[in-house]
């Protein structure tokens, strides 16, 4: 069962800014990189679940997170159907992130009071995943569309939370862009949690990093 509601997951996205992205099929792995994530000042993780077991892996780290990282919220990403939606939410998922929008798993979150983020790419799409309860809305894939979409998208519908995913990077002028759009949060995977990260094993970087990181959409928000 989840431990936070639709409505605390929306309200942490929404106050740090960001969602860090993972997948790893190594269990001790992810656990150290969700503790360094955890201690860089994030409070959400999306476990982007592609590989054989997923699930396994997942149950694993959530457990941990509820166990030793109070107030880390996992959810899982990459859920392509209700039958899955339902499995990690058994599992504890506190959100489920999908490619494309779905209604099948619009119902099944929704009974459950789970927060789900459809992957949308037309403001039609948009629409149709708001009517179905969306909360923030995930822009996929985000470089494709880039942060003037975003502008397009808020000018008739300015109460639309858009989280973009894909092509949002560290850098200032990159992250700039995005919230002077108007963007919610963004999602951020191998730009953050980098292939040299995992095969250094360089978890103290990967915590500056995330810090560093939260930081600078802190600063940019303020100006």
């Amino acid at each position: 069962m989840a431990q936070f509601s639709r409505i605390e997951v929306t309200g942490i996205m929404k106050e740090t800014g960001m969602v860090p992205l993972f997948y790893h099929p190594d269990i001790e792995l992810g656990k150290k990189v969700l503790k360094a994530c955890y201690d860089g000042g994030a409070r959400l993780m999306e476990f982007t679940a592609r590989g054989d077991f997923a699930h396994e892996v997942f149950s694993a780290l959530n457990k941990y997170a509820i166990e030793e990282l109070p107030g880390m919220i996992m959810g899982v990403g990459s859920v392509t159907d209700a039958a899955a939606a339902s499995l990690y939410m058994a599992l504890g998922a506190n959100f489920i992130v999908t490619p494309v929008l779905r209604e099948d798993i619009a119902l099944v979150c929704n009974r459950r009071k789970i927060l789900w983020s459809p992957g949308c790419a037309s403001l039609t799409e948009i629409a149709k995943a708001e009517e179905l309860g969306c909360e923030i809305v995930k822009l996929f894939p985000g470089n494709i569309y880039g942060p003037g979409f975003v502008k397009g998208i808020l000018g008739p519908q300015p109460w639309t939370s858009i989280m973009p995913t894909g092509g949002v990077t560290t850098e200032e002028e990159n992250l700039k862009g995005w919230f002077d759009a108007g963007v919610t949060c963004v999602g951020m995977g191998s730009k953050l949690i980098s292939k040299e990260v995992l095969a250094n094993k360089n978890f103290e970087g990967l915590e500056l990093k995330v810090k560093e990181t939260l930081a600078l959409i802190q600063r940019i928000r303020k100006r």
